[in-house]
């Protein structure tokens, strides 16, 4: 594995643009460290790499690790930061919960925010590899964040099923807490389905099947 290896494939993360030729720079090699953990971690596993794996792969010492990183486990918060905000994002303004006013509207909705999410977390796989895979075996609180993010897709998944309940396009009698929990798996399978054949073909032949659900399983007969 070469440092150029790593960084032609870039980890999921954005960053506001740099003003300058040094800001630009700090911004890369920020990148560069975030990619090249993430590469000895889908190598090595998360415990098993180390600091100076990390900086030795990029051909940096210690000190320039640590003005960017205070340690391993904070380049993953970092991550799961840049990827919580990515999702908020996909689901504002025309795609938030309350916006569709009809079933036709919340069936766009749906083609939208699938087309979103698959770019988020297919993006990159190693992402998707590690969240699912080794984070909730790195400590208690990196658990508990996580168990907070699938919380908080529930009660977005709820709003837009009560939102369609109250606009009489979805299903009167619908149990939209428990829905929107089968909704989470679905999508948590689907990504699973997507790290293991990332055929574009099959992912949206997957996506598609999902979408007919959340429309013809819960719309108004």
């Amino acid at each position: 594995m070469t440092s150029h290896s790593v960084c032609e494939h870039r980890i999921i993360g954005v960053v506001t643009k740099p003003s300058s030729r040094i800001e630009r720079r700090k911004a890369e090699l920020r990148q560069e460290i975030i990619d090249t953990a993430f590469a000895c971690f889908a190598e090595k596993g998360y415990h098993a790499t180390g600091i100076a794996d990390i900086a030795a792969e990029l051909g940096i010492g210690h000190g320039t690790f640590y003005r960017y990183f205070a340690n391993k486990r904070d380049i993953i918060d970092h991550v799961i930061d840049d990827l919580a905000a990515r999702i908020i994002e996909a689901l504002g303004t025309e795609n938030a919960p309350d916006a569709a006013e009809s079933l036709d509207g919340y069936r766009e909705q749906l083609e939208r925010i699938g087309t979103a999410l698959n770019g988020i977390f297919l993006a990159d796989a190693r992402v998707a590899q590690l969240l699912l895979f080794q984070a909730t075996g790195i400590d208690t609180e990196l658990t508990m964040r996580l168990y907070g993010l699938l919380d908080t897709a529930d009660a977005l998944t709820a709003g837009y099923l009560e939102h369609g309940v109250e606009h009489g396009y979805l299903r009167a009698d619908l149990d939209t807490v428990n829905t929107a929990r089968a909704v989470t798996g679905m999508i948590l399978a689907a990504i699973l389905h997507g790290l293991r054949n990332p055929n574009e073909a099959a992912v949206a032949d997957l996506t598609q099947a999902i979408r007919r659900l959340l429309i013809d399983g819960v719309r108004k007969n």
